[in-house]
């Protein structure tokens, strides 16, 4: 590959596959980030709202962001040499928080990210507590360094969330995410059209990583900064491989400056 071509993998699986394998196999392919869905920790499991043990064990079963979990994603990334955007249900008081972590290929905690806009009118996020912030982190590739922010599933709906990592010069934005995007019953495929347009108006490459069917309905996919579909996966379990040229990415970006001024 090109010098300046980047290689996102998006692990479009279901919880209970191991994510050392995943990411080793998205290594071998010279991928240089590996993107998890939503709340992978618990494959984004819900609990019986009429029923407390059953709540409580959900509660129960978040993860600290030092504990064993992501210590094991930690390891996967330094022994791969790859970037992991890390998905768990994160420990927090008074309410656990929907979390991505981005860990840079050294294993290192680059960037913590807690969701925004949760659902907080639905189970299972009706339990959580929303992330009150965005920010971004430079990371080093073989393509060179890259600026990357992080939002989760519904806060791409939100222009306040890619506002924010935009300002502070997002390049790439990654994605977990944990819903229909290409067959939901109501709206379609218009999720991967507001990415789309996302993309174009924040002039940025876009990834996102989804849950195959039966739980979702797979389809994760990535875009240009013209919103232009470069990747995209079908419905069953697959590691779905984005080449983002970063070359071509911040032309576009110097050429569209003006979508990128506050």
């Amino acid at each position: 590959m090109s010098p300046l071509i980047l290689r996102v993998a998006l692990a479009q699986v279901m919880n209970g596959v191991d994510p050392d394998g995943v990411s080793a196999a998205a290594a071998a392919n010279d991928a240089e980030i590996i993107v998890f869905p939503e709340m992978f920790s618990n494959g984004y499991s819900r609990f019986d709202p009429d029923s407390e043990t059953s709540r409580n064990a959900w509660l129960d079963a978040a993860q600290p962001v030092n504990g064993l979990y992501i210590e094991q994603l930690r390891k996967a990334a330094r022994d791969h040499n790859i970037a992991v955007v890390a998905t768990f249900l994160e420990q927090g008081e008074p309410k656990p928080f929907n979390t991505a972590l981005l860990i840079d290929a050294a294993g290192e905690v680059a960037l913590h990210q807690r969701k925004r806009h949760i659902c907080f009118f639905d189970n299972p996020e009706e339990a959580c507590a929303p992330g009150d912030r965005s920010t971004v982190a430079r990371i080093k590739t073989r393509a060179g360094d890259i600026t990357v922010g992080l939002m989760i599933c519904m806060d791409r709906e939100f222009p306040d969330v890619v506002s924010d990592l935009v300002i502070q010069g997002a390049e790439l934005i990654l994605i977990p995410n944990s819903s229909p995007l290409m067959d939901d019953n109501v709206v379609g495929d218009v999720r991967v059209a507001g990415v789309r347009a996302m993309a174009f108006q924040s002039v940025a490459g876009i990834a996102v990583a989804n849950y195959p069917t039966p739980k979702d309905d797979g389809h994760s996919f990535a875009v240009d900064a013209l919103g232009r579909i470069i990747a995209m996966g079908g419905s069953e379990p697959a590691v779905v491989m984005a080449d983002f040229d970063l070359e071509a990415l911040r032309a576009v970006q110097k050429q569209e400056w003006f979508r990128r001024t506050p």
